[in-house]
């Protein structure tokens, strides 16, 4: 082969050389993706599934890891365990940041911050208080269902703590005091604590101080590159917000009320349709919103009681019905959610407001009051539809009427009508009383 020949190669075996040196650079050089999903609120069913719904896409995308902004004060247990089990069980790294300052890793976020598989806190936030807290005062279960069940709920909590904490090796002591003595820390504290691994402003720079460091990740080493990443925010489905918008003691109560009135006027007044549609969809929402809290079917019986005196008030007017369904409304809405209930971790009372509570059992029965008036009206007043609604009516006289026959126009139509004494066309005639298809008329004189 001549020199011309070994040119030839030596170019071709250079380019292919140069070609697999950019494109390794042009491999290393793409940032990095991250997922990025924000629970900002109670757990509930709603945030439960959005979040292992973020997991599963941040899998499915093939993203370097997920970021969690946590701000919540704590929540259902079962959504929380939903939650957890798949934090454990993720495929790819999952990173969760408490923040912005101000916020809190509360109750059920003590379980959801330690199953991560870094987590940082932002100045000001805090961490802690995650014993078994719940009901209209937030009160403990040992004063609410007795020692025996408060040490069950009490000892399935802590086992739950320590198996997380052990899991990611973070301080199991201070988790199971979390749980047992209601310990809460600051940021700084948590970070001295082996709660948490960073504690940084922005999870920007959180990201930037995880680039690097390894993590295991089903039990395999993962090396994280997380340097001015690409961040892109997992929206929640509309349903998944749907469920935790309406996961809300007030929006229940309202929903059960509005349900129940709507009902009660299609059943009383058939063939509106509109009323009755609205308490089905109401209805539906009010009982798919009652899934994803602890609500107790005895004050559901008592809301829906208290409705149906108010109905009974529109027909009977007696002002008694009224005041008994506004008790129970008010009733309803008082034990509507469990003061005792041990599947739920929050640390703030859970409750009816008692601003929305009375405002909308004393709207509810006004606007029951006022229909009751104006129903009374009504049936005080002369009946205008039907036979009995032309009793009175003046017409004119088509074909002459006598104790015979004859046609007069009432009302807008043609009538049979009949007369004692004859009545001549043309003249103005008025009815007397009405029987089947004919009408009794006399003259009227001018």
């Amino acid at each position: 082969m001549d020199r011309f020949g070994h040119s030839r190669w030596g170019l071709l075996l250079l380019g292919l050389l140069l070609l697999g040196q950019a494109t390794g650079h042009a491999q290393t050089s793409a940032p990095p993706v991250i997922s990025q999903c924000v629970l900002d609120g109670m757990v509930d069913a709603g945030s439960s599934a959005y979040l292992v719904d973020c997991v599963r896409r941040a899998e499915e995308a093939g993203h370097q890891a997920l970021l969690v902004r946590l701000d919540t004060p704590g929540g259902e247990l079962e959504s929380t365990r939903d939650i957890v089990r798949a934090f454990l069980g993720a495929r790819i790294p999952v990173l969760v940041w408490v923040g912005p300052s101000g916020a809190r890793a509360g109750s059920a976020g003590v379980f959801i911050t330690l199953a991560s598989h870094l987590a940082a806190m932002a100045p000001g936030t805090n961490i802690g208080a995650a014993h078994p807290v719940v009901g209209l005062t937030g009160q403990d279960p040992e004063a609410a269902g007795g020692k025996e069940m408060a040490r069950k709920i009490e000892n399935d909590a802590v086992a739950f703590v320590e198996a997380i904490a052990k899991q990611r090796g973070r301080n199991v002591e201070w988790a199971i005091s979390a749980v047992r003595q209601s310990e809460s820390v600051p940021a700084e504290r948590a970070l001295a604590l082996r709660v948490i691994e960073h504690v940084t402003p922005t999870q920007e720079a959180f990201l930037e101080w995880a680039d690097g460091r390894t993590v295991t990740v089903s039990d395999t080493p993962v090396t994280l590159r997380t340097a001015n990443a690409q961040v892109v925010e997992l929206a929640p489905s509309f349903s998944q917000r749907v469920l935790h918008a309406l996961a809300q003691p007030a929006v229940v109560y309202i929903l059960f009320l509005i349900a129940g009135l709507c009902i009660a006027v299609e059943l009383s007044h058939p063939g509106l349709f509109a009323p009755g549609i609205i308490g089905v969809v109401c209805l539906v929402l009010a009982l798919l919103a009652s899934s994803a809290l602890p609500v107790r079917t005895g004050a559901i019986v008592l809301l829906l009681l208290g409705v149906a005196l108010l109905v009974a008030e529109l027909f009977i007017t007696s002002g008694v019905l009224g005041a008994a369904g506004l008790v129970l409304l008010v009733l309803g809405g008082v034990f509507l959610i469990d003061r005792f209930d041990a599947d739920w971790f929050i640390d703030q009372p859970l409750h009816v407001p008692l601003r929305t509570l009375f405002p909308t059992a004393v709207f509810v029965a006004g606007a029951a009051v006022y229909l009751a008036f104006r129903a009374a009206e009504t049936r005080r007043r002369p009946q205008l539809a039907g036979d009995v609604g032309l009793v009175g009516e003046v017409g004119q006289v088509l074909e002459a009427v006598s104790s015979s026959g004859g046609e007069v126009f009432v009302h807008g139509e043609r009538w049979a009508a009949l007369s004692s004494s004859p009545i001549l066309p043309g003249a103005h005639v008025v009815v007397r009383r009405v029987e089947g298809l004919i009408l009794f008329v006399d003259e009227v004189k001018p």
